[in-house]
């Protein structure tokens, strides 16, 4: 008889597949391997297995033990099936942009799921990665296996999905492009591809709001280059120690709205019903396709999930619609704004130190309603005149006192490519303007003034 003991037992050994739809045009031959074919439906099983393995054989997580992760809800998944064959409890920190559907998934594991802000730095109390580090600490016989910096991520691509790609080209393989996130499916997986052919080209795909790109290209940690993105699963806002820029050769930015697309052309053209990050591996890698692919050429990408996590949000026309993601029209972008202005950065700021009657009178001089606060180049708060307004209502003394004890948080920095419906989405009572950097990393504010006239013109 032929069967599987437990559910790891199936863990890898995913198909390629060949793309015959939305590559058309562009030379080469184009292959996905297709990972929702894993037990738990993702790339991240192959992960969670020689993690927990690992900590088992250095004794650091014993019987009747506590996993407990930060994840984006895929590793959360391996990590809940290798935890069911092996007897252990879970409990994962998410972020609160996940879908409600890895949450659910997780929950139906038996795992206990805590929520946590996205918009938060790394190192923040309150963010996903913080409340992870705690639970450990507070919790005895806990495991924390740490995904971003574990050894075991690469290295596990590097033992499974790197051979296996080798083997199922016959060695034919010229390109390969995956994601990038916690680093360990693109690095682990190029070490090895460049191990038996150093002429592989490596393509990691990130997403606009992701440090990754900038900091390959110029060895700078650029924080001006981190703002909220939607896109699960890729892209970060640190750099995780899986990350070996080594192994990668170029970096391409993806949108929110161009993974989006790509994502259901996949379902509907070729039937594979994948995740998000997904969508943005596969537009990215085809872009530099485009341009650089010869006919003999042999591209893989990875594909990491399945779609059933993304239900509500791509797969939900609504939601596409309210996000600006199905509109036939072509709305002008922030950057389209920007030009439309001359590309003028002469951008009103004030000091943090400055009093708030002298802020008054320059915001009254300049005819603005609203300014970024600084400090030095650092953009630390907002101030607007309904929110000076009403603090001298309430106290008129403040009138002397330096704008930091009233200041707003920052306006948030986006994407030049973002559209204006998108924009405006963003735009409310409480967020009265954005922000984005040119090509020469000027900053520009974008208010619902700016995008009136866009509108309009």
């Amino acid at each position: 008889m032929k069967y599987l003991n437990n559910l790891t037992e199936g863990i890898g050994n995913t198909p390629l597949l060949k793309l015959n739809s939305v590559n058309k045009g562009i030379k080469g031959t184009i292959l996905v391997k297709v990972e929702y074919f894993n037990p738990g439906n993702s790339i991240k099983d192959r992960i969670a297995l020689k993690m927990i393995e690992d900590a088992e054989e250095k004794g650091i997580l014993k019987p009747g033990g506590t996993i407990i992760e930060g994840t984006s809800g895929n590793t959360g998944m391996g990590l809940a099936l290798v935890a069911i064959s092996k007897g252990y409890k879970c409990i994962f920190t998410l972020a609160d942009k996940q879908s409600k559907e890895k949450m659910d998934v997780l929950r139906a594991m038996g795992a206990e799921v805590v929520v946590c802000p996205t918009n938060v730095a790394p190192d923040d109390p309150k963010s996903y990665y913080s409340v992870a580090k705690q639970l450990e600490k507070d919790i005895p016989n806990s495991f924390y296996p740490n995904q971003y910096d574990h050894p075991a991520n690469a290295i596990s691509h590097y033992e499974t999905t790197g051979p296996e790609i080798w083997n199922d080209t016959d060695g034919k393989i010229t390109h390969y492009a995956a994601g990038m996130g916690t680093g360990g499916t693109i690095s682990g997986t190029s070490k090895y591809l460049k191990e038996q052919n150093p002429n592989v080209i490596t393509i990691g795909l990130d997403s606009y709001g992701s440090v990754f790109k900038k900091y390959k290209e110029t060895g700078v940690f650029d924080e001006k280059e981190i703002y909220p993105y939607l896109t699960e699963g890729i892209g970060e806002d640190i750099l995780p120690k899986n990350v070996d820029f080594d192994m990668v050769d170029h970096i391409v930015k993806v949108t929110d709205k161009d993974a989006a697309i790509m994502t259901r052309r996949l379902a509907r053209e070729e039937g594979l019903f994948i995740g998000w990050s997904c969508g943005s591996a596969v537009h990215g890698a085809l872009e530099y396709a485009k341009e650089n692919l010869k006919e003999d050429d042999v591209m893989v990408i990875i594909l990491p999930d399945h779609g059933t996590r993304y239900l509500g949000k791509v797969y939900n026309d609504d939601w596409m619609k309210d996000h600006g993601f199905l509109e036939d029209r072509k709305f002008a972008t922030a950057k389209d704004i920007i030009m439309s202005k001359n590309g003028s950065s002469d951008l009103v700021t004030i000091e943090k130190s400055m009093k708030v009657g002298e802020a008054i009178k320059l915001m009254n001089q300049k005819g603005i309603d609203q300014a970024p606060v600084v400090d030095g180049n650092e953009f630390v708060g907002s101030v607007s005149d309904s929110l000076l307004l009403k603090s001298l209502v309430e106290n008129p003394e403040l009138k002397g006192k330096p704008v930091a004890e009233i200041m707003e948080a920052p306006f948030q920095f986006i994407s030049s490519l973002e559209p204006i419906d998108v924009m405006s989405s963003m735009l409310s009572k409480e967020k009265k303007a954005l922000m984005i950097r040119d090509e020469n990393n000027n900053p520009h504010i974008i208010t619902q003034s700016d995008l009136l006239v866009a509108m309009t013109n």
